[in-house]
C-alpha cells in the first residue's frame, strides 16, 4: 500500500486536527509520533488518539457536518505510525505539518530530522504560533520548500490557515500548499514572516483589553462574553475589520482613538500612522471611494445590501431574525 501523501508530524492536538480535516475530504493521513517509545506506550497512545478522534467524528456527525454512516471511513483515512517507521512514511510524504512542541530545541531536533527524512520536493510546513518562519528555515535542508502554517484550533473546524513563508521560500511551494489547503476548503491567508501572524495579534490586543475590563470592574464577565459574542465577533464574522472601519468611516475610528487615547491610556490607544495619514489624504473609506480598500466604480447599491445580507445570515444562524410581523400577528 503506498504512504500517504499529507503526514502531520507529532501525534498531539494539533496532528490529530490536522489529520482530521484532509481525512474527512477523502485523504488518507499518516500521523507520525516523532517521540520514542516502547511498544507498550505506542499502543496506549494508540489508543488514546484513536478514542479521541472516534469521539470527535461522531459528535460531528451528530451535529450533522457529515452523514452519520461517513464516520467509518473518515476514521480509516487516519495512519498513526511509531518513530521506528518515520524514514518509510516521510520519504513518500508530499506535505508534512510539523506539530511538535513549542520549544526551540524541539523544533530544531524535528526539523533537522525531518529534513533529512522526507523526499527533496516535499512540502513542510511548521504549524507554530509563535516562531518565525525565518529562525526556522535554517534548521531544514532545503530551506526553500519550508514555511509556517498556522491553523487555528479546532483545525478540523476553523477554515482559516495562516500561511507565513520566508524571505527563501518558493513561490511555487507556497503555491502548492495554498492549492492543497483550499482543496480541502480552507482559507488560506498569506502573510509576511512577522510575530503573531494576523489573528494572534488582534486577539491578544482584544483578550486582554477584556480582562483589563474585567479588572477595572467596566463590566463582569459574564456580560463582556455575551457583549463579544453578539457585538464584536457577530459583527466580525460578517465583515472584516478592515472593511468595517471604511463602511463606516475612518474618521470615526480616528476620533475614537483621541477620545479613548485621552480618558483611558494613550499608549493602549496611540493612533497608528496610517490612520493620521489617511485622514490627512481624505480617505475615509465607502463615502470616498478610497481607503483601506478601494471603491472606484463599484456599485455602492449592491455592495451595501452584501454586507446587509452577510449580517442578515449571522442574525439568522443566532436565530435572532425575528421579523416585527412575528411578534402578536394577530394583535392578541
Amino acid at each position: 500500500m503506498s504512504t500517504p501523501a499529507i503526514v502531520a508530524l507529532g501525534a498531539g492536538r494539533m496532528g490529530r486536527g490536522i489529520a482530521l480535516a484532509y481525512a474527512m475530504r477523502g485523504h488518507r493521513v499518516a500521523i507520525v509520533d516523532f517521540k520514542p517509545r516502547n511498544q507498550e506506550a505506542f499502543q496506549a497512545l494508540h489508543e488514546s488518539v484513536f478514542h479521541e478522534l472516534r469521539l470527535t467524528l461522531e459528535q460531528l456527525a451528530e451535529l450533522e457536518l457529515f452523514p452519520v454512516e461517513e464516520t467509518e471511513s473518515h476514521l480509516k483515512n487516519i495512519l498513526l505510525h511509531p518513530l521506528d517507521e518515520a524514514p518509510a512514511i516521510l520519504a513518500g510524504a508530499e506535505i508534512i505539518f510539523e506539530g511538535v512542541p513549542e520549544t526551540p530545541e524541539a523544533k530544531r531536533d524535528a526539523l533537522t530530522r525531518l529534513g533529512e527524512l522526507a523526499g527533496p520536493q516535499a512540502l513542510i510546513a511548521s504549524t507554530t504560533s509563535t516562531m518565525l518562519a525565518s529562525d526556522l528555515a535554517p534548521m531544514v535542508s532545503n530551506p526553500q520548500r519550508f514555511m509556517n502554517a498556522h491553523w487555528l484550533n479546532p483545525a478540523y473546524i476553523i477554515p482559516l490557515v495562516e500561511v507565513s513563508p520566508h524571505p527563501g521560500s518558493d513561490p511555487k511551494a507556497v503555491d502548492r500548499l495554498v492549492q492543497s489547503l483550499e482543496s480541502i476548503g480552507k482559507v488560506p491567508v498569506r502573510c509576511a514572516c512577522s510575530p503573531g501572524y494576523i489573528v494572534p495579534r488582534l486577539q491578544s490586543l482584544v483578550m486582554n483589553e477584556a480582562a483589563r475590563m474585567v479588572e477595572e470592574g467596566v463590566a463582569t464577565a459574564e456580560q463582556i462574553d455575551l457583549a463579544t459574542r453578539h457585538g464584536l465577533g457577530f459583527r466580525f464574522a460578517a465583515i472584516g475589520v478592515l472593511e468595517f472601519i471604511d463602511y463606516g468611516g475612518n474618521d470615526i475610528l480616528y476620533h475614537a482613538n483621541n477620545y479613548l487615547a485621552k480618558n483611558l491610556d494613550a499608549n493602549r490607544y496611540a493612533m497608528p500612522d496610517i490612520v493620521r495619514r489617511y485622514m490627512d489624504e481624505g480617505k475615509v473609506g465607502l463615502r470616498s471611494a478610497s481607503g483601506f480598500h478601494s471603491y472606484e466604480g463599484l456599485d455602492l447599491e449592491a455592495y451595501r445590501r452584501d454586507v446587509l445580507a452577510r449580517t442578515l445570515g449571522m442574525l439568522r444562524h443566532f436565530g435572532l431574525d425575528k421579523s416585527a410581523n412575528s411578534n402578536d400577528e394577530k394583535g392578541n
